[in-house]
């Protein structure tokens, strides 16, 4: 009977990465395909899975191929106009099209910089995003050169605050975006390089934290907070 729990929570261990990355693949395939598959679906009289997928991705491969050439940004400045002109409709398209501009922008390496700031309060860091400098009516008033840091939360990295610090205060890393994103989105259990924050790597330690009758070893935070002791 321990023999079969070792062998369960080890089956759960291997699945479980494989099964999200699916699943997550699933969702993005059902959201493309819904895009357009159901008006090609009212045409058609039928659903035909994956055509809405491949009609999506044609119809986003026309829009940047049209985008490159005058006309085609021609009328991309003729769709501006009337998408402003537009209640309500103006806030979102204008805030959406400004993020994806800061995105996609040339000058992509401050948006990219991670850094580690002393919050929420003096000795305690966390670790942020610089997406660049503060408005200058802010580094006015505060005397002092302001730039934004985003931090945040976990394990949601979508949500978190803006903060405005001063540069001096700020503390660059050379630590890879992705690398921040993994050790924020893992609460710090997976760190650079994919590496986990206890040193370890790859399936032979994960593996090697279950003992024969399928209980867990002696788990990191306990042999963290042994040597603290």
């Amino acid at each position: 009977m321990r023999r079969l729990r070792r062998f369960f929570l080890t089956g759960i261990i291997v699945i479980l990465p494989a099964a999200a990355t699916i699943y997550a693949l699933w969702l993005v395939f059902n959201f493309l395909d819904q895009l357009a598959g159901q008006a090609v679906g009212l045409f058609l009289g039928r659903r035909i899975p994956g055509l809405g997928l491949a009609l999506t991705l044609a119809v986003v491969l026309i829009a940047g191929f049209l985008a490159t050439n005058f006309i085609g940004r021609f009328f991309l400045n003729l769709w501006d106009q009337v998408m402003y002109r537009i209640p309500l409709v103006n806030s979102i398209y204008r805030t959406v099209k400004q993020l994806v501009e800061a995105i996609w922008r040339d000058d992509k390496k401050a948006f990219q910089h991670v850094v580690m700031v002393e919050y929420p309060r003096r000795g305690i860091y966390s670790l942020g995003f610089l997406t660049g400098p503060a408005p200058a009516e802010a580094s006015m008033r505060a005397a002092s050169d302001l730039v934004n840091v985003f931090v945040p939360t976990t394990p949601n990295p979508t949500s978190g605050f803006l903060l405005l610090v001063p540069r001096e205060e700020v503390i660059p890393l050379e630590m890879p975006v992705e690398d921040g994103l993994k050790l924020i989105i893992s609460a710090g259990v997976v760190g650079p390089a994919g590496r986990t924050a206890s040193g370890g790597a790859g399936w032979g330690q994960l593996l090697q934290g279950l003992t024969d009758n399928g209980t867990i070893k002696n788990p990191g935070w306990r042999r963290r907070r042994d040597a603290a002791e």
